[in-house]
């Protein structure tokens, strides 16, 4: 099955591509034959203006497919914390303006968590995956807190100042197989393939 990540940031990329790996050490060979928006020579800036993560995600598997008739899936992450309503959410790529400037939004989240004494937040994923012309969900959430400063030089985005709950590091912090094992697109992604290969049988 040749299956299109509707993406053109490589590290959501490389980091499904090691789930995927994982998934197989453990599970044995799975039928996805993945490629990128590269790999279709297509570099196009594709629109995320939809209010929710479901709706980006499906905006994308919808320009992917109707630009290409190829299966697809596309995923849209937030970061929710909760003494910000669930901010950024949504917004979180482009939190601090357009640029998709990650150590401006992590500066952000900081500023504004300055003597807040709740730093509740989560992760959330959710893919959307377009097959045969049918459009699939796929959710994962990750618990955890904000911390009081950046700690670690891995992940990306606002991985260095996000601590998921059961650990004492954060994201950045943790080695790629721990992190991608409890991670909120790494729950999503292990959705998406169980559907697949289910879907084969």
């Amino acid at each position: 099955m040749r299956l299109v990540f509707a993406t053109h940031n490589e590290h959501k990329l490389n980091e499904v591509r090691n789930i995927l790996c994982a998934y197989a050490e453990n599970n044995g060979t799975i039928p996805i034959d993945l490629l990128s928006l590269n790999d279709l020579n297509c570099h196009d800036d594709i629109p995320e203006n939809e209010n929710t993560l479901a709706g980006n995600a499906r905006a994308k598997v919808d320009f992917v497919y109707s630009r290409f008739s190829v299966d697809c899936f596309a995923d849209d992450t937030g970061l929710e914390i909760e003494a910000l309503g669930g901010e950024p959410g949504v917004y979180s790529a482009r939190y601090a303006g357009d640029g998709h400037d990650s150590l401006a939004n992590r500066r952000k989240v900081m500023d504004l968590m300055q003597g807040v004494s709740n730093r509740r937040a989560r992760f959330r994923t959710v893919i959307a995956l377009r097959l045969d012309g049918n459009e699939h969900l796929f959710e994962g959430v990750v618990n955890g807190i904000i911390t009081e400063s950046e700690r670690g030089i891995g992940g990306f985005g606002y991985d260095p100042i996000f601590q998921p709950d059961g650990f004492d590091m954060t994201f950045a912090e943790l080695d790629i197989k721990t992190k991608n094992s409890i991670s909120h697109r790494g729950m999503a992604m292990r959705k998406l393939v169980e559907y697949l290969v289910n879907y084969q049988k």
